[in-house]
């Protein structure tokens, strides 16, 4: 080596001279091992930029690595001794491989802190729940397109550190990228906190995908699965023996879905609560009657729907139902009068309180009468598309159902104004709601009425699309129902000012909600009245389509100042009428709806402007009348208003919406 350092002359390895006072600083030279020693100038930048080897002649380069060689065994022992969420957020936003390896490592695969666990184990675990699980406070959807593997890998890795996921919604299919069993892989891994599922027509995810959310979310309490023709029992059964908590189960639209699934539910979910089973074809007898007679001590809400049920599940449910508070029962054509028969007298359901049948061919006198029997505190009953269902059984199941509260009956074209009268008698101290919807059978009928008001309880009366009802009907349920608040008429061109100024009159507690829409013969004398008689408990009121003028208007602005909806559409008010309301001192209105109102114009902007200092919810909809000009002007000048600066806008084209301010011109100049 000294040799090296002193050599100098015409062969020397520098020619000219050594270039330093000390050639023998060893700080110039690189050693590269015991057979040689490369001299590099210090103020010469190396040109070398990758290992090499030193060969007899050359310098070979070698290719350039990274990180990405390494293989997932590598990743999957560093991303687990990852300390937090934060980190592994990060590292998962590197690329698409680090995203899908830490999004299928579970719990307990991650290195926690021996020390702090040593020293306080308590804390540790507590820190360690809060970081992955939680309570699961967070919820996501993902619908459509946005429906993906990637999506749900991220939300594994991402809500782990922030409360954990609670509640999982996946809608709709995505043909490109749709979610598949892998998405679910990684919900099952990151997110053991999960406690709602909800899959809806998602064909790409099979039984796997289940399986897997039942290994790893063991909290599961709600499961929803509609159109997943691809999920059989094999994922349900797997469901209930790893989710001990399921509380809530709806099954609609899966054709997969059976006998056993259900069997396994009521074996092994003892804290099943509710249940909800539509449209699977491979849902019989034996599956109802193992569910009911294993949860029925818990089980309190069951609907059934559009199955091949017959009357031995309806007898099932009538002596094992001890807990049922609710029920339905729709579309089940193998049903019988016998199966309704045998439900009412097994004396099982006690407990029910709302009851809902609709569209079973066996409902018939008998069997309704039965049910009246053996449900004595049934408090709701709804009857939907009962064709057999006569006056003779309703009022007999009135009678032994002396708790009802609210009945509503449609598309029951056998009953008639005897029925609805029967139920008023029977039912009068306790029943508070009536709804008679398209029940064509209901026709005006003179008939005799006691001098005393049987049912001065009914509080709330619905009669919507029933062409017979008129004004004969009407006055009688005034005079048999005075206490009345809540009167919904909808579509009755039958009834008449002489029908409903008895109701009006009859009406002792005070009209609170009033619905006339539809009914076209009713005028200014109906609200005038009403206006006089029941201005100070009036709150919502509606119009629409009523030969009403300006006149109800002024009579609604001195006497209603508790009026905070208010709808008069396609109604024959103007300017004059808009403005009184306007500049009423007391009134305090919040949604105003003016559609179709062809005599609102331009003049009536001022007070429209001043109402919006209140209002919440404007429709001019269809108002021709108004120009396009004027709206604009109006959306500036209600968007200034606090009442109005939250509310969205979009513009489309011609059309001007907020979330409740509806905007639309049919004008001529657009």
């Amino acid at each position: 080596m000294s040799k090296v350092f002193g050599f100098t002359g015409g062969d020397d390895f520098c020619p000219g001279g050594s270039l330093y006072r000390n050639p023998k600083e060893s700080s110039i030279f690189l050693s590269l091992g015991h057979h040689v020693d490369v001299y590099f100038p210090p103020r010469k930048r190396s040109r070398i930029n990758a290992p090499f080897v030193f060969n007899e002649e050359w310098f070979e380069q070698k290719p350039k690595t990274s990180i990405e060689d390494l293989p997932d065994e590598c990743f999957f022992e560093i991303f687990r001794r990852l300390p937090g969420g934060q980190e592994r957020s990060a590292c998962a936003c590197v690329s698409k491989r680090w995203l899908m390896l830490l999004s299928n490592i579970c719990k307990d695969e991650i290195c926690s802190n021996k020390n702090a666990e040593h020293e306080n184990k308590v804390n540790e675990k507590e820190a360690d729940d809060q970081e992955f699980g939680g309570d699961g406070y967070l919820s996501r959807s993902l619908e459509g397109k946005k429906a993906t593997d990637v999506r749900l890998a991220a939300i594994a890795v991402g809500t782990s550190s922030r409360g954990g996921l609670g509640k999982l919604s996946i809608r709709g299919n995505n043909s490109d990228r749709g979610v598949t069993d892998i998405g679910l892989k990684a919900i099952s891994h990151g997110c053991p906190s999960l406690k709602a599922l909800s899959l809806w027509n998602v064909s790409t995810i099979s039984d796997d995908g289940l399986v897997e959310i039942a290994n790893g979310c063991h909290q599961l309490e709600r499961l929803d699965l509609f159109g997943c023709r691809t999920i059989s029992d094999t994922a349900l059964i797997s469901i209930a023996k790893n989710c001990p908590n399921l509380t809530e189960l709806s099954i609609e639209s899966c054709s997969g879905i059976g006998n056993e699934g259900l069997q396994a539910v009521g074996q092994c979910c003892p804290n099943l609560r509710s249940i909800s089973i539509k449209d699977c074809a491979l849902v019989g007898d034996q599956g109802i009657a193992s569910l009911f007679s294993s949860t029925s001590f818990v089980l309190s809400k069951v609907k059934l729907q559009a199955l091949a049920i017959s009357d031995l599940s309806l007898a099932v449910i009538g002596h094992y139902g001890t807990t049922v508070t609710d029920l339905v029962l729709s579309c089940l054509p193998n049903v019988s009068e016998r199966g309704f028969w045998v439900m009412g007298n097994g004396q099982g359901l006690q407990k029910l309180k709302s009851l809902t049948i609709a569209s079973c061919r066996g409902v018939t006198d008998v069997g309704i009468e039965a049910v009246g029997r053996g449900c004595p505190n049934l408090k709701q009953f709804n009857l939907r598309k009962c064709a057999f269902l006569s006056d003779n059984g309703l009022v007999s199941f009135s009678k032994a159902a002396l708790s009802l509260e609210s009945l509503q009956l449609e598309e029951c074209q056998r009953i008639t104004q005897f029925g609805i009268f029967g139920v008023l008698f029977n039912c009068g101290e306790k029943l508070k709601a009536l709804a008679l919807v398209s029940c064509f059978g209901i026709k005006d009928l003179n008939l005799g009425l006691p001098p005393v008001s049987p049912c001065k309880s009914l509080r709330l009366l619905t009669v919507r699309n029933c062409p017979g009802f008129g004004n004969a009907s009407l006055a009688m349920l005034g005079k048999l129902c005075p206490q009345l608040q809540h009167v919904e008429l909808n579509g009755l061109e039958g009834v008449t000012d002489a029908g409903f100024l008895p109701l009006i009159e009859n009406c002792k507690a005070g009209l609170v909600k009033v619905n006339l829409s539809g009914c076209i013969n009713l005028t200014d004398k109906v609200v005038l009245s009403m206006a006089d008689l029941h201005g100070w408990t009036l709150e919502v009121l509606n119009l629409d389509g009523c030969k009403v003028t300006d006149a109800s208007l002024k009579a609604i602005a001195v006497n209603c100042p508790l009026l905070s909806e208010l709808d008069i559409s396609k109604c024959a008010i103007s300017d004059a009428g808009v403005a009184a309301v306007a500049c009423a001192n007391q009134l305090n209105l919040q949604i105003l709806s003016l559609s179709g109102c062809s005599l609102v114009s331009d003049k009536c902007l001022p007070a429209l402007r001043k109402l919006g200092q209140t209002l919440l919810g404007l429709n001019i909809q269809h108002c021709n009348a108004i120009s396009s000009s004027s709206i604009d002007m109006l959306v500036k000048l209600l968007w200034r208003f606090p009442s109005m600066g939250n509310l969205f806008k979009l513009k489309y084209q011609s059309l001007l919406l907020f979330f409740w301010l509806v905007v639309a011109v049919c004008s001529s100049e657009l």
